[in-house]
């Protein structure tokens, strides 16, 4: 399977989790990493060329920093840009029908933060609902979550365990269904 990872983190030097996944997944042949920052600093999407890598490739990961609850905006842009009607929904819009979609994040807050009872008042796979239904609204299936939390207090060691385990969750993950 053929996957392309989607990275988008405005500041992607001062992400330490960040930079790591991303210089582990540059080592893998069978994974194509594509930086929308970098490709877009002008924030202009290419929405052929965006097309074409999602025709290109079976799964993509949305890598990115959770934002107040959300993705970062150049991430919600490509979103609203690439996934057209009649490209990937409506009439003859089929071009991502069976693809598998998944998120890869970092949050600053702690896991007990994203809980019911904690700050957020939220579980991560509730804040991420807005990818699982565009997903499934593009006919796409949708992956679990990969994330980690509490980045800025990450030891040397939890860091190189999460990028070994992002690496095994890219290849490895299972599409949710759908009771």
């Amino acid at each position: 399977m053929n996957t392309l990872v989607i990275v988008t983190h405005p500041n992607l030097e001062a992400s330490r989790v960040n930079s790591a996944w991303l210089e582990e997944l540059r080592k893998h042949n069978d994974i194509t990493v594509h930086e929308l920052y970098e490709a877009y600093p002008d924030e202009n999407i290419d929405v052929a060329k965006e097309q074409a890598l999602i025709e290109a490739h079976d799964r993509i990961i949305f890598q990115y920093p959770l934002y107040w609850y959300s993705s970062p905006m150049l991430l919600k842009k490509w979103f609203d840009s690439v996934l057209q009607y009649g490209w990937a929904y409506g009439p003859n819009g089929s071009k991502t029908a069976g693809k598998e979609f998944g998120a890869a994040i970092s949050t600053y807050g702690s896991e007990a933060s994203y809980q019911p009872s904690g700050s957020s008042r939220s579980t991560l796979a509730e804040l991420l609902r807005p990818v699982e239904a565009t997903t499934r609204f593009i006919s796409g299936e949708y992956l679990p979550h990969f994330a980690v939390s509490d980045v800025s207090n990450l030891t040397d060691e939890r860091l190189a365990q999460s990028t070994a385990d992002y690496i095994k969750h890219i290849r490895a993950a299972q599409p949710v269904t759908v009771a």
